[in-house]
């Protein structure tokens, strides 16, 4: 693997938020005509949480994260240059969620913009700061995934309640010199003429009206059988690719951090990339999809077992249609 001294974006803090409510399978039984047995078996998902205060949206869950991110990489606030938030349910149309958080932060020397990319929005930002810092004009910035999906989920939809739940999981990036952090990125976009995943009511070709709502229109549907065979030719081919373009082997690859959407599509991309499941980040059973907040979690949650020199591909689909994967070189944090 080719190597370089020249300035790097690296991770040095990560931090997370959950809400403590949890709906379980058995819960969606109740709700639709659903079971636990084939929740699990289509979708590796147990249970998933829930933020229940309506006064708790993607800022607030967002803003958690960053602070334990901060304090991690011991950081102030007033040290942060940027906020970049990926996130497809923000508190408002705007103001932006990152300039939300950035005032809830206190972070006064921070810009910040929010960054609309679905499943891969943490990636698509975090390869976007990963360049800023690479520029030389920035040293230090927050990277936040973010969404409260049960603010657009329908719950009579046993085709999309099943799969979502709430949480934010943040990064600061910070410029190096040294031998790891951030090394490349591959992202794709192809328009959805079909939208095969949408939320249709709410933007400015559908304002929201009587009808709209009476229609069900502001909740995310989805085709599901279109997605999950997109998704699955996505994800596992962008992870080989960026593998073969870095002449990577499986034997380099430390760990897979796939997004959670559904584990039999994380189970076809480490089959692809020749990696084990026991390389693999998963904790879709605990958490359903988050959207753009799966991939920095399941960093969270695996830190204890990360170790500097760790190479990691992350990868991710989403609506978009968007998908991507990176390579990094884990730096050490905790």
């Amino acid at each position: 693997m080719a190597r370089s001294n020249q300035r790097k974006a690296t991770i040095t803090g990560i931090g997370h938020y959950i809400p403590e409510h949890i709906l379980t399978n058995a819960d969606l039984e109740k709700l639709v005509e659903t079971n636990d047995e084939w929740i699990r078996t289509r979708t590796g998902i147990s249970e998933r949480r829930i933020e229940k205060d309506p006064d708790k949206a993607a800022a607030h869950m967002g803003t958690q994260a960053a602070i334990e991110a901060l304090n991690s990489a011991s950081v102030d606030a007033s040290d942060v240059d940027a906020i970049l938030v990926a996130t497809v349910t923000p508190d408002y149309m705007f103001p932006a969620t990152s300039a939300l958080i950035q005032k809830s932060l206190g972070a006064k020397g921070a810009f910040g913009f929010d960054v609309s990319a679905a499943c891969s929005g943490f990636l698509y930002t975090l390869s976007t700061a990963a360049m800023m810092i690479e520029s030389g004009r920035v040293d230090t910035i927050l990277v936040i995934g973010t969404d409260k999906m049960s603010s657009i989920v329908d719950y009579t939809d046993r085709n999309t309640c099943i799969l979502f739940g709430d949480g934010a999981g943040a990064v600061v990036l910070q410029a190096t010199e040294e031998d790891h952090g951030f090394r490349d990125f591959i992202h794709y976009t192809d328009g959805d003429e079909d939208l095969y995943l949408v939320q249709e009511a709410g933007g400015s070709r559908e304002p929201a009206s009587k009808e709209s709502v009476e229609q069900r229109k502001h909740f995310i549907r989805q085709d599901g059988r279109a997605i999950f065979k997109r998704a699955t030719e996505g994800m596992a081919g962008v992870a080989e690719e960026i593998m073969k373009k870095n002449k990577l082997s499986a034997e380099d690859i430390a760990w897979l951090v796939p997004h959670q959407a559904n584990s039999r599509i994380i189970e076809a991309t480490a089959n692809r990339m020749g990696v084990s499941m026991d390389q693999v980040m998963m904790n879709i059973d605990k958490y359903g999809n988050t959207t753009a907040a799966t991939i920095p979690l399941c960093l969270y949650d695996w830190k204890d077992q990360l170790q500097k020199g760790d190479e990691l591909i992350l990868t991710a689909f989403g609506g978009g249609l968007t998908w991507g994967a990176t390579w990094l070189t884990w730096g050490g944090a905790k």
